[in-house]
């Protein structure tokens, strides 16, 4: 009976000594250790920019063994500032984190938001895409020159959509671009929908003439035929896609839009940390270069500070756009 004992002992001893302890415990952090409780705060409708990002990253994530499991919820509204309403009121919760863009920048200008970017804390800055001028499949629109001449003629009845609220890339890229033609962007029809899901609704269902958003919230259906693209707003054409850039179209513009992730004020050292190293070892897991690949788009990484010092100079730069736009004071 002892031996059986003493046996009974060192077998229940050995498998306490074999499994490995709980990675990270509840919140886990800068010590290599497993992010766990993280939630993603997406500020617009799902099927928007913001909203594919947070999802993929968050699968990356989780994939890569960086986090424990991810939630992520949608609270749209008001140009994505009624999200950022939220995480500012969070301060101190270093599970937070909220996807967002150049979007919510000019979107806490045009809709007056008590809370702005500098409330919030700096994260990451995660890619860069190039927008994109895009009809249904059956649109009388062929080439960018046919888009050019309609809109031109009567600039007032040619509604354009766009993802985002006045002041978001969605919105900023067809004003300039209607700058560059020579159009007056207080003329411009803009229909501002909640993200690139209800955009494409309206672009398929012919209530826009065109939409402008960006590339990977489209590429399924521009495989697939349903979507033709007549322009790329970045400096380059886009490989594999089918469309001139606006300055070989004759229009002297060139636009890019970007995404990041920004977490609740009053975080702890160690609590910014631990999600500024979360973010960048995504940065460097093969499962974000697949998803990169995959969406069609570019690594922009910026960390904590250096993604504050940007945030900075955007909000001054979308500030003079949109007073020289005059949708500002």
């Amino acid at each position: 009976m002892r031996t059986r004992s003493v046996v009974a002992v060192l077998v229940a001893l050995a498998a306490v000594l074999l499994v490995p302890p709980a990675v990270g415990g509840l919140t886990g952090g800068g010590d290599g250790t497993q992010l766990r409780g993280l939630r993603f705060l997406v500020p617009n409708a799902p099927g928007g920019g913001y909203d594919i990002t947070a999802r993929t990253a968050a699968k990356a994530m989780e994939d890569a063994g960086i986090t424990g499991a991810v939630e992520v919820f949608n609270l749209p509204g008001a140009g994505g500032t009624v999200g950022l309403g939220r995480t500012v009121n969070e301060s101190g919760n270093d599970r937070l984190v909220m996807s967002m863009g150049l979007g919510v920048v000019g979107a806490v200008y045009t809709n007056d938001s008590p809370a702005t970017l500098t409330d919030a804390t700096p994260i990451a800055r995660l890619t860069q895409e190039t927008e994109i001028v895009v009809v249904g499949k059956d649109s009388p629109l062929r080439t960018f020159d046919d888009l050019r001449v309609t809109w031109t003629a009567d600039p007032g009845a040619v509604p354009v959509g766009g993802g985002s609220s006045p002041g978001g890339p969605d919105h900023l890229a067809p004003m300039l671009m209607a700058e560059g033609i020579g159009i007056d962007p207080r003329t411009v029809n803009y229909v501002s929908y909640d993200g690139g899901g209800e955009l494409l609704a309206a672009v398929l269902g012919g209530k826009v003439a065109f939409g402008v958003s960006g590339l990977s919230e489209y590429a399924d259906q521009i495989e697939a035929g349903e979507l033709r693209v007549l322009a790329v707003t970045a400096p380059q054409r886009v490989p594999g896609l089918d469309a001139p850039t606006l300055t070989e179209a004759g229009v002297d513009v060139e636009f890019t839009n970007w995404r990041g992730i920004v977490a609740p004020p009053g975080l702890s050292d160690e609590g910014r940390a631990d999600l500024v190293a979360a973010f960048t070892e995504l940065r460097e897991s093969p499962e974000w270069g697949e998803a990169l690949q995959r969406n069609g788009w570019q690594d922009a990484y910026l960390p904590g500070d250096d993604f504050g010092a940007f945030l900075r100079a955007e909000n001054d730069r979308v500030a003079g756009v949109l007073r020289n736009l005059g949708l500002v004071a």
